[in-house]
């Protein structure tokens, strides 16, 4: 069994892991299957009614364009959760490449990396993306998941460094040496097995900060362009009536609240399992 398996096992036997990812799996559900039972969220079936409050026909209520929140609210979890996926994903690859060549080679390879690396964590990112984002007009959804995860990739190749330096000291990887095994092997075979666990603790608690990362973006316009669901969009809409229809605003709101915190339940069961000195 992998170790990234076994943390999975363990982190499911601690109540927050078990809430954490039953919440999330409500989330998933939800935006995977909603949008068959659901209407349109981008349909404006009396644009001259305006905001209606929750009830039979629109659980959630409506906006002031006579939009149904909980459509768009479950098309905005599809979005939040594609980018918080596809940018993690993304990081992680680049973390884990640059963490494994760096800490088992050693080194100029190691220093350079590092340092380089070090000049990137000096930089805010938030501050590098608005940076970017600000001189486009509009964004496209794929080049935001490319943005998101080609800055958020430098912590976790520190971590993978520290996991190898560790390994490469390890018995069975000095008697592969010994054997003649080429490097990748030991870093393919050897070396990134035994480091997914950490791996995979990273990438689930950057999921909620990747969530709420799109969130802020989209809420200052520089996210996830209309007409496209997001949630931070919703929240940004929601100002308008904030006093006469607060609904619009609060079930967005709670769909990042609920959808973060489930991340991190999980994420901290798991970082629990693969290092209990943590608990």
């Amino acid at each position: 069994m992998t170790p990234a398996l076994t943390a999975l096992q363990e982190a499911w036997r601690k109540p927050q892991g078990r809430a954490g990812a039953a919440l999330l799996l409500v989330v998933v559900v939800s935006a995977v299957v909603g949008p068959w039972f659901l209407p349109d969220p981008l349909a404006q079936p009396d644009i001259l009614a305006g905001s209606r409050p929750p009830g039979l026909g629109h659980p959630f209520g409506t906006d002031q364009l006579s939009r149904d929140i909980l459509a768009r609210v479950v098309a905005g979890a599809r979005v939040s959760l594609s980018v918080a996926l596809l940018a993690v994903g993304l990081s992680a690859t680049i973390g884990a490449a640059v963490g494994l060549i760096s800490g088992y080679l050693g080194g100029l390879v190691d220093a350079g990396l590092m340092r380089l690396v070090d000049g990137a964590l000096a930089i805010p990112r938030l501050f590098i993306l608005l940076l970017v984002l600000a001189v486009w007009e509009r964004v496209p959804l794929l080049a935001l998941v490319i943005l998101i995860g080609a800055t958020g990739w430098f912590a976790t190749s520190r971590l993978v460094r520290g996991e190898v330096l560790r390994l490469r000291e390890e018995t069975y990887v000095r008697a592969a040496e010994a054997l003649g095994a080429a490097r990748r092997h030991i870093i393919l075979r050897h070396l990134l097995p035994n480091t997914l666990g950490p791996l995979l603790v990273a990438a689930t608690l950057g999921v909620g900060d990747v969530i709420l990362l799109e969130a802020g973006l989209s809420f200052l316009g520089l996210g996830v362009q209309p007409p496209t669901p997001s949630w931070g969009s919703m929240v940004l809409d929601s100002r308008e009536v904030l006093v006469s229809a607060p609904w619009a605003g609060i079930f967005p709101g709670l769909a990042i609240v609920i959808t973060v915190l489930s991340a991190n339940l999980f994420g901290d069961a798991l970082r629990d399992a693969v290092d209990p000195r943590s608990a």
